[in-house]
């Protein structure tokens, strides 16, 4: 099972750079898109359902703005379209498609580079689905501790709030891969200029902790790291300067997953040969 993840930067300019025909030669089961910056309107019928693939997507409220997608070659059984938070589905940032006893989620995490209104959207979403990635893979947030606390807890807030289809993914003992741009480098390893964004978005020690948390306490796994610890690559280059001439990236898309579907992983890579966006296909093969 070969599944992708890329963020587009706009469906229609990545269609514009050979998407299709270059998706057309990588015999994918499963492409998760993110940042699709279109509306439903605006996608054309190849764009849809493409050299046969079902399309599903999460569309964000706001013109040219986010939104998710998941092409697959199997119609999926059942499709979740948000997380069922007003403030975050506005923005089209969830989608998830279930195939058997398999969950396969298209996200895409807040970025908080603007300034400090947008980042501190970023931590409340992190605040909101840490609880959620716990019941996914069957934790209770109360029984673990070092739980994420990046904001203060109010009633009635976002990360109070119970969601009935994670509830049951917790209760169904899935398994799970979360396909996207994550807008979090972990690691220095992941990072070429990491000693010059330690307090930039992206690369902020609290953001980090909140990744390491995922890893080391709650148990999902880093599909790409797991494969190759200590390979030093990215999946998202700056428009500014030489970035990408100068390989200067950043690797903030992932493919993390429950651990025994991550044992199944036989090899990864990311494709760097054409640039359809500012970030670059993660490409990950399982064992069926």
């Amino acid at each position: 099972m070969r599944i992708i993840s890329l963020n587009l930067n706009g469906i229609r300019s990545a269609y514009n750079k050979g998407l299709l025909e270059w998706l057309g030669k990588q015999n994918a089961d499963i492409l998760c898109v993110q940042e699709l910056k279109a509306q439903a309107g605006d996608m054309t019928a190849e764009m849809l359902a493409p050299l046969g693939y079902h399309g599903y997507f999460h569309y964000a409220e706001k013109k040219g703005y986010s939104g998710v997608g998941i092409y697959s070659k199997r119609k999926p059984d059942n499709v979740i379209v948000g997380l069922g938070i007003a403030e975050f589905d506005a923005e089209g940032r969830y989608i998830e498609a279930q195939f058997g006893n398999l969950s396969v989620v298209s996200l895409y995490l807040p970025s908080g580079s603007s300034g400090d209104e947008r980042q501190a959207v970023k931590f409340k979403f992190m605040e909101a689905f840490m609880p959620h990635l716990r019941q996914m893979i069957g934790d209770s947030p109360a029984s673990v501790g070092g739980a994420s606390r990046l904001l203060p807890q109010t009633a009635g807030s976002a990360s109070n709030v119970s969601q009935p289809h994670l509830v049951a993914l917790k209760q169904s003992g899935r398994e799970i891969i979360i396909c996207g741009d994550w807008n979090i480098a972990h690691t220095q390893k992941d990072i070429k200029n990491w000693r010059g964004n330690q307090k930039n978005s992206g690369f902020l020690p609290e953001e980090r902790a909140w990744l390491t948390e995922l890893f080391n306490e709650v148990g999902f796994v880093d599909v790409f790291r797991k494969l190759h610890p200590e390979l030093e690559a990215y999946t998202w280059w700056s428009n500014r300067g030489q970035a990408w001439t100068k390989d200067v990236g950043w690797r903030i898309d992932y493919q993390i997953a429950t651990p025994a579907v991550a044992g199944k992983a036989l090899s990864t890579g990311i494709y760097k040969e054409q640039r359809f966006s500012d970030h670059a296909p993660l490409m990950v093969d399982y064992a069926d």
